[in-house]
């Protein structure tokens, strides 16, 4: 259940939710009205990602998805607000740029795709701006990471991200439960994906899950599970190198910096011969008393056959982390992840693409 809080809290919280409710739905109701303007940007298609529960839906994949989609016929740029970095305003992403510079998730979709251009800025209409000016060759595309709630920028595509283990309609306003907006706030959405079901998941289950979300017509319901890779060396030139299959004989510290771990140390339990979980809070950044406690962890489990396994957005941060020890580096593996849909995936990609092609097609038109 997402929301396991006990009646006497829920009574507690229960002012504090109206009142967060409240300032949520005028801030909605005034962009409404227009006393609150939308930027609409022309000459380019501007995609929007997000939720609106807090933590754990898999933005980053899905916008790694969107992004393998449609670069090789489109110049892409990804803008992030850049969470838990440690600069200010607008950055533009090099191969060079570290987590405290861009943060983890900007991070790790730059070093995937290094010829795409890759944004931060906490403000998304001054982000759009400064990347126009500054990308060349000038981005057709804009896929905004985490910007549901960033209304400031009129999307030409909403897309909202429901998790399967903690749907919407069955969590309530924080501070009592989890969402950052009132349910109704999903109506906004062009296309609904309910991310992380399982692999094997029925029709059945899609279709109740669908009935219960009660989308609108102009709303298209899609469904992904996740598709976890190759394990992977953070640093290949001091670790061995193993297969999924080979962890069958090596135990693992599964350590994790992610807003919803459980998922991970499930499937690291399905290829290790032990895991033994080492949880941290989401985006947290590393310090030397916790590299400390892997190598005490370790020692415990024993040296030859032990390893640190880790996320990919965790093993980002450790990357660029000075205060990694050497004697850890080749310990760490990573499991990278991509997205799979598990229903109507050329159904998905054609929408997309046609709207993209679309309006291309429409500004050449219109700029002739």
């Amino acid at each position: 259940m997402t929301n396991d809080k006990p009646l006497p809290i829920k009574i507690l919280l229960a002012p504090f939710a109206m009142l967060y409710w409240l300032g949520t739905s005028v801030r909605n109701w005034l962009f409404e009205i227009g006393v609150l303007s939308q930027q609409k940007f022309e000459h380019l298609t501007v995609i929007s990602i997000g939720n609106i529960s807090m933590g754990g839906t898999g933005k980053t994949p899905f916008t790694e998805h969107i992004v393998r989609m449609l670069k090789e016929d489109n110049n892409v740029a990804i803008l992030s607000r850049g969470y838990k970095r440690k600069t200010r305003g607008f950055r533009l992403a090099t191969t060079e740029s570290t987590v405290s510079e861009i943060g983890d998730e900007p991070y790790q979709m730059k070093q995937k795709f290094p010829d795409v251009s890759v944004g931060v800025d906490a403000k998304r209409t001054r982000g759009i701006e400064r990347m126009l000016q500054e990308v060349n060759p000038r981005p057709d595309v804009f896929v905004l990471d985490d910007a549901f709630q960033h209304r400031y920028v009129k999307p030409d595509i909403t897309i909202l991200l429901v998790d399967y283990n903690n749907l919407v309609t069955n969590d309530h306003i924080f501070p009592i439960g989890r969402l950052r907006e009132p349910l109704s706030a999903k109506d906004r959405a062009n296309i609904v994906v309910v991310t992380k079901c399982p692999a094997d998941v029925k029709p059945i289950d899609l279709r109740i899950i669908g009935k219960e979300l009660n989308l609108y017509p102009y709303q298209t319901l899609y469904f992904t599970t996740i598709d976890y890779q190759q394990i992977t060396p953070l640093f290949p030139e001091n670790a061995d190198s193993l297969t999924s299959a080979d962890l069958a004989s090596y135990k693992a510290l599964c350590v994790s910096g992610i807003a919803k771990p459980e998922l991970f140390e499930e499937y690291s339990s399905t290829i290790c011969k032990e895991i033994k979980p080492l949880r941290y809070a989401d985006h947290h950044n590393f310090k030397k008393k916790n590299y400390q406690k892997m190598l005490e962890e370790l020692a415990l489990m024993g040296k030859d056959d032990t390893i640190v396994l880790t996320t990919e957005k965790d093993a980002m941060r450790m990357k660029c982390d000075d205060n990694l020890p050497q004697e850890l580096k080749h310990k760490i593996y990573y499991i990278p992840l991509e997205i799979r849909l598990v229903n109507n995936d050329d159904l998905f990609t054609k929408q997309i693409r046609e709207y993209v092609n679309k309006n291309k097609q429409y500004l050449r038109i219109s700029e002739e």
